[in-house]
């Protein structure tokens, strides 16, 4: 059983800047903090946003079109690496297991929305616990298709990571992305949720 982020890391730059954008889309952070929380070059920051300006969907730092920047989102994000296993109460097993994770897509609505019937537990893991992740599942639970889906990435993905109830998720930012890409239900979820966090029904 074979768990790694992705090896081509071309996409993580754009994507990194996406999330913290969004995470921060009235405007709350500079340019220049942006390009630090994204560890991204300042220079390589301000050709990018000014690319998204010239396309009406930011503003200086002022996300002004949520829908297209998840779209260009969607468009540029580099898939995570994953591997499906069974495991039993896997919420359970996974608070009590000890790394670092955050759950996303139906679990994460769930906890934020509540649309969702959670059908399936995926989290993302930092690279340097996946063999302790994957020792758990060899103990605990059943490789192939199953009710869980460990995911790899760039790290960046824990960026502003939400704990409720004793639960830790993805930034809702990453949630709806990660919704987006599932199509049907989930698709719809994201649409409910980004119209919520980004006030978009106030307008």
């Amino acid at each position: 059983m074979l768990l790694e982020k992705p090896a081509r890391e071309r996409g993580f730059k754009k994507e990194r800047l996406h999330r913290v954008l969004l995470n921060h889309a009235v405007g709350e952070r500079s340019r220049y903090e942006i390009a630090t929380e994204a560890d991204v070059s300042s220079s390589w920051t301000y050709e990018y946003l000014e690319q998204l300006a010239e396309e009406g969907i930011v503003d200086d730092a002022v996300v002004v079109d949520p829908p297209a920047l998840y779209e260009r989102w969607r468009e540029t994000r580099i898939e995570p690496n994953a591997v499906q296993v069974s495991l039993q109460q896997p919420l359970d097993r996974i608070r009590n297991a000890g790394p670092d994770y955050a759950l996303t897509t139906d679990e994460a609505e769930q906890v934020h929305q509540g649309f969702l019937f959670p059908s399936t537990t995926a989290l993302y893991v930092r690279e340097a616990d996946i063999e302790e992740w994957l020792d758990l599942v060899t103990e605990e639970g059943l490789v192939g298709g199953g009710n869980t889906e460990l995911r790899a990435t760039d790290e960046h993905v824990f960026y502003n990571t939400r704990t409720v109830d004793d639960v830790t998720t993805v930034s809702v930012p990453q949630l709806i992305v990660d919704l987006l890409d599932e199509d049907g239900p989930a698709a719809e979820a994201a649409n409910r949720l980004m119209s919520r966090y980004h006030g978009l029904n106030d307008e």
